[in-house]
């Protein structure tokens, strides 16, 4: 038997947006060009899953 998380409590999509968004505008505002911009979401992706498995792994919500 598996145990499911419940839904109202996964907030991982949350991480992944605002690393997502923040990347993509922190390479676009630093260097104005589109292909750091996509380098920098893609860097905000990385960090975000970073932290969700590094720092806040364990946490109960």
């Amino acid at each position: 038997m598996s145990l499911q998380e419940n839904s109202s409590n996964n907030f991982n999509w949350l991480y992944y947006a605002l690393g997502l968004i923040f990347g993509v505008l922190t390479g676009a505002i630093i260097t104005q060009n589109y292909i750091f911009a996509l380098l920098g979401g893609v860097l905000g992706l990385l960090t975000a899953g970073l932290f969700l498995n590094a720092i806040v792994k364990g946490r109960k919500y």
